[in-house]
């Protein structure tokens, strides 16, 4: 378990840009695909499962609070990183659609939810 406060935080941010980069360069590919008002909805299940695998697999954090912060901080990056490198950069004036708002609310709720379950799951291993 990770206890010093920068390893921690580079920890979030390192992860946060690996999910964020794995969905990123996922539109890239499904670009090519299909058409472009569905590509969010065909990279959702991908991510979602990354996610999920980072948070069970790669995060470990000492509260529940922290995955609570982690989860702020992952979309806090998402909604930069989209804004500058999709909206900007691509300049997708449309790309704010229901599905990337799902994203953001997966983003903020995944975190959460792996943390109340691992720490359950660890009280009950406990008892």
């Amino acid at each position: 378990m990770e206890t010093n406060k920068f390893q921690i935080l580079k920890n979030t941010l390192f992860w946060g840009l690996i999910v964020w980069l794995f969905g990123y360069i996922l539109g890239f590919v499904f670009f090519a695909l299909v058409p472009t008002n569905v590509i969010g909805w065909y990279i959702m299940p991908l991510a979602i499962i990354f996610t999920l695998w980072v948070l069970l697999k790669k995060i470990k954090r000492e509260f529940p609070k922290c995955y609570i912060g982690l989860g702020i901080i992952w979309t806090v990056m998402a909604v930069v990183l989209d804004y500058v490198f999709i909206v900007l950069l691509l300049k997708a004036a449309d790309y704010y659609k229901l599905d990337v708002f799902l994203y953001y609310i997966l983003t903020l709720a995944l975190p959460i939810l792996v943390g109340l379950y691992k720490f359950k799951k660890d009280k009950a291993v406990v008892k």
